[in-house]
């Protein structure tokens, strides 16, 4: 497939507006880290904007920063890290999680696909964090939506629309998101001796007290034994983890707090300092620990869901790991096929929740539904708002959906 990386707003309009006179779909990327989390693109031409790069405004007094897409994440982190600053959404690296390259995904990759690690359940998924962007829609014409402040955005918030739209809308030129102060210090407390529903519920338990819990995680013994955490390597069992940061002191009265309170018979406890506890909870970001799998889902279901639909599918996942006190299920499996992907969506129906292939081989996804099936009303919804961005289909054509 031919490959064109524009350098700057005007080419990029004049590419979309080219492919729109001949009718040619476009793929849109970034560095092309999340190239297979998707359905396979009906595209003849890449259209990268790895070259749309370099952070233009950064102003860590009023905690804001502009990039361009094609920024590397890697790049504004180091930036921030100067500043003891962090994007609080704690995206993964989803090179590394969809079979590519580690740490190459660019900034525009991240909002364009509204991706969040761990610390989602305090701080809010990548899209609550974006104030504005720059974007060329299918008409190859640029809009601008929302503002540098949260009172700026009126009317419309186009930005929660198109974060997480898969450039399936828009080609993202251009964005400004919130940054946040860096916690002092974290720790982590670990739990075990117990069976995994009685750990489960006391993540849930945990995330209903005042203590702040930043993330909260259950690990099975076969994905614990692949941590390169001693003590969560060498546990032997299922454990649940609980993060809390802020400075020293409060770090340590919490979490004396969360083991009064989850205190229980058979319950045993455990500590991770700030070191450990960066390298677990980058693991579990990562899904470092769970195998390499040809085939990888995530589903989002209730957190007191969780084991009731673990359970259904155990005979069907090689290894998992509930993330988001629960609310997150990773299911690693070496094959899929449509009868087992209505299975798993199958067994949480009657919770509510959705499913989504994030990693498998170009055929299965093309012959299984990669995002879960929308009801006809909100199906044909998407199709308005698909037609009203981009009427030709030239953008990323067939990505979430076979008709967008």
């Amino acid at each position: 497939m031919e490959r064109a990386a524009p350098e700057n707003l005007q080419q990029t309009e004049e590419l979309v507006a080219a492919a729109l006179a001949e009718g040619r779909p476009l793929e849109i990327l970034g560095a092309g880290s999340k190239r297979g989390f998707g359905r396979p693109v009906e595209a003849r031409l890449a259209l990268s904007t790895e070259r749309l790069a370099g952070v233009t405004l950064y102003e860590p007094g009023e905690l804001v920063m502009t990039a361009g897409a094609g920024t590397p994440l890697a790049e504004i982190e180091a930036m921030l890290a100067e500043h003891r600053q962090e994007l609080a959404f704690e995206p993964a690296d989803y090179g590394r999680i969809t079979g590519g390259e580690p740490g190459r995904q660019t900034i525009g990759g991240v909002f364009a696909c509204n991706l969040s690690g761990p610390r989602r359940i305090k701080a809010g998924a990548a899209r609550d964090h974006l104030l504005g962007l720059r974007c060329v829609t299918g008409f190859g014409r640029e809009i601008k939506t929302g503002g540098r402040v949260m009172k700026n955005v009126t009317g419309y918030d186009l930005c929660k629309l198109l974060a997480g739209s898969f450039g399936t809308l828009a080609v993202i030129t251009e964005l400004t998101f919130k940054v946040l102060p860096a916690a002092e210090t974290a720790g982590t407390l670990l739990l075990s001796g117990a069976a995994e529903a009685d750990l489960l519920a006391a993540l849930r338990a945990a995330m209903g007290t005042p203590n702040d819990v930043s993330a909260a995680a259950l690990l099975p013994a076969p994905v614990a034994a692949r941590s390169a955490v001693d003590a969560v390597r060498s546990a032997g069992r299922a454990l649940a983890a609980i993060r809390v940061e802020g400075p020293a002191p409060s770090v340590d009265y919490r979490l004396e707090r969360l083991t009064g309170t989850l205190t229980a018979p058979g319950r045993e406890f455990a500590r991770l300092d700030a070191e450990a506890s960066r390298l677990l909870w980058r693991e579990i970001r990562d899904l470092a620990l769970l195998p390499e799998t040809p085939c990888l889902w995530r589903l989002s279901v209730p957190p007191s869901a969780a084991e009731t639909v673990a359970s259904r599918l155990s005979g069907l996942a090689a290894a998992r790991l509930h993330d988001w006190s629960g609310g997150l299920v990773w299911l690693a499996m070496e094959e899929t096929s449509a009868e087992e992907a209505r299975a798993i969506r199958e067994s949480f129906a009657a919770f509510g929740g959705h499913a989504t292939l994030v990693r498998a081989p170009e055929a299965v996804r093309a012959a299984v539904e990669v995002f879960q099936p929308q009801p006809p009303a909100l199906a044909a919804l998407t199709r308005r708002v698909k037609a009203s961005f981009d009427p030709e289909r030239i953008l990323n054509r067939g990505r979430m959906y076979r008709e967008c």
